[in-house]
């Protein structure tokens, strides 16, 4: 069995998000493991929405849920940022 088509529809928006939003961050924006935290964060924080085809989302998603999973994917990477920054300064601390 092949399930190599399968993956979470916001899985590239927020890798784009945490892409983004970056710059305004300067503890965490040159740090690749701490921009991965952050995007994992992010996901846990969105209901997963599974696809095999990006063209499916044309066809199911109505207008109303794509404005909803852009302010649920920027709502979590406000926060996935502001959490892991602040983790990483607690752990700067020790």
């Amino acid at each position: 069995m092949d399930f190599s088509s399968v993956h979470n529809i916001h899985e590239s928006a927020v890798f784009e998000a945490v892409a983004l939003a970056a710059s305004r961050y300067p503890g965490i924006s040159g740090n690749a493991d701490l921009l991965a935290d952050v995007a994992c964060v992010a996901l846990n924080r969105v209901s997963p929405r599974y696809i095999r085809h990006d063209v499916d989302l044309a066809f199911f998603l109505t207008e109303r849920e794509r404005a909803d999973n852009e302010r649920a994917i920027a709502d979590a990477v406000d926060y996935a940022f502001s959490f892991v920054q602040a983790r990483h300064a607690m752990a700067a601390r020790r």
